[in-house]
């Protein structure tokens, strides 16, 4: 059985896609493609795909990614333009490599996430990212199915800078760019967990939502506050191509006399 690693992208009006409608999706384009999927047993048999860490619903993403089984091997990158031909546009299959390593799930630790005020002047942003990261806590409350639920949104946060948009993405008004690098914790700790900390430490309340992005997920490293990329084990324990008969027969081909 071979297992094939996939990053995908959560775009525009497909932000809102619900993880189950992505699914129903993908398990469409798994049978367009003529995928060779493995199943599970019993009376239901489905096809054996592992969802990592999806993005919350009304938010867009670069960096999702599953793993699939299949029964007869396939080259990734082939797999890959067939799939993401399959889909509609702006859920793209970005990358695909052989699962080569285990734990993929284990290596997503954190993301780093983009949100784009509008409505918001950068030095109120800056001046509430000051406030929120000077805290040793900052408590915030989001209702569950249990009810409603205090817990602390600073402690899963890494990372967090206030900016501007790129001048390639202007916008009519004042508009305000953060930069948040998150742990995964439990509870988890979400972008609106992130906002409703700098409402209370600082009063900053956007007056239309925030467009959040996540940018990616991966291992974080402590050292350098980077997170890394998770598909790149797989591709380090991937064997060398091996040499071409040109390269080799260039290789071994004997001088002639000198001249």
């Amino acid at each position: 059985m071979q297992r094939i690693r996939l990053r995908y992208t959560k775009r525009g009006r497909l932000r809102f896609t619900s993880h189950r409608d992505f699914q129903r999706a993908f398990e469409r384009a798994l049978r367009r493609a003529e995928v060779p999927m493995a199943y599970s047993a019993g009376f239901t048999p489905h096809p054996k795909v592992s969802y990592a860490n999806a993005a919350p619903t009304g938010t867009g993403s670069e960096a999702e990614y599953l793993e699939i089984a299949l029964t007869e091997p396939r080259d990734p990158d082939k797999l890959r333009e067939l799939l993401d031909e399959s889909l509609p546009d702006g859920l793209d299959i970005t990358d695909a490599v052989e699962a080569r390593t285990s734990g993929l799930a284990d290596r997503l630790t954190a993301s780093v996430w983009e949100l784009r005020l509008d409505g918001v002047e950068p030095e109120a942003a800056d001046n509430a990212v000051t406030a929120f990261l000077a805290a040793e806590t900052v408590e915030v409350q989001r209702k569950t199915k249990n009810g409603m639920r205090t817990f602390d949104a600073r402690g899963a946060v890494a990372g967090l800078q206030a900016g501007r948009p790129q001048p390639d993405r202007p916008g009519e008004g004042p508009c305000a760019i953060l930069r948040l690098v998150v742990r995964h914790v439990t509870p988890a700790v979400r972008p609106d967990d992130v906002l409703s900390g700098l409402r209370a430490v600082a009063d900053l309340a956007p007056p239309v939502p925030a467009a959040v992005t996540r940018l990616a997920q991966g291992l974080f490293d402590e050292e350098s506050g980077t997170v890394t990329d998770p598909l790149a084990p797989d591709r380090e324990a991937a064997p060398a191509a091996p040499p071409t008969a040109a390269g080799t027969a260039s290789a071994t081909a004997p001088e002639g006399p000198a001249a």
